[in-house]
């Protein structure tokens, strides 16, 4: 495990302690950096074998639904082989319902195939660290589909950007609801770049982006790919969906 994935765990939490989240919350954290700590990589295997904790965006399921940030283990491995990609969802805390498990792969595939990379030699494992936590839907996909691709090529994307999207078969960003929650809730977690689909869900409510907060419509695989993995740049003009 990088030392900034720890770092970034450790930040956020003592975030989340200075505004009185309480104790139940520090276990929580101590879990977690535990759970992380425990899957450590052999120096050794690290041309072929890399891990990242990426951020996902979604809403609670509650009556009063309201948005949210949560974090996977995202573990990758370049093999020898030429089997096929394998994904496994690894049992831990928390699972992925079947919908979001099948959207994942297929996301995988999909990204891949559009930034013309073959997913014959990969292995990918993900675990969700939060004890009796479900992942459902689909608007993960695209952040696990174009991390996995980042760690194939040996990238990390920023601990401060995430996208919320489906990847079509044709090779671009599908919409998906209730992005004006999802982003309120990037906002509050100190998420900084924003990635959603051009196209706009038709089911979905007006919304403003916050203050100091970037949000970029793409159209591409290739585009929310750039977007994810750049360096900072000024030329960008914030979505504001009015």
């Amino acid at each position: 495990m990088d030392n900034v994935v720890l770092e970034k765990v450790m930040s956020d939490c003592q975030a989340q302690m200075r505004d009185n989240q309480g104790y139940r919350l520090l276990v929580w954290c101590l879990a977690l950096l535990l759970l992380l700590a425990a899957q450590v990589m052999e120096v050794g295997a690290w041309d072929r074998q890399r891990e990242q904790l990426i951020p996902i965006l979604g809403i609670t399921m509650d009556q009063e639904q309201a948005g949210t940030v949560a974090y996977l283990v995202l573990s990758f491995e370049d093999r020898k082989d030429l089997g096929g990609l394998a994904v496994h969802f690894m049992a831990g805390s928390g699972r992925f319902s079947p919908m979001a498990q099948t959207s994942v792969e297929q996301a995988i595939r999909r990204a891949a195939q559009s930034l013309r990379l073959s997913t014959d030699s990969w292995t990918v494992m993900l675990t969700v660290p939060y004890q009796g936590v479900t992942i459902y839907g689909n608007s993960l996909s695209a952040m696990v589909g174009l991390s996995v691709v980042a760690l194939a090529e040996g990238k990390f994307i920023r601990s401060d950007r995430t996208i919320t999207g489906t990847v079509t078969p044709d090779g671009h960003i599908g919409p998906v609801g209730s992005v004006g929650l999802k982003v309120a809730a990037a906002y509050e977690a100190h998420l900084r770049r924003v990635i959603v689909s051009e196209e706009h869900d038709p089911t979905d409510d007006e919304w403003q982006t916050p203050f100091l907060m970037h949000v970029y419509p793409v159209g591409s695989v290739e585009k929310a790919y750039v977007a994810l993995t750049e360096e900072d740049t000024n030329d960008r003009t914030p979505l504001d969906r009015r």
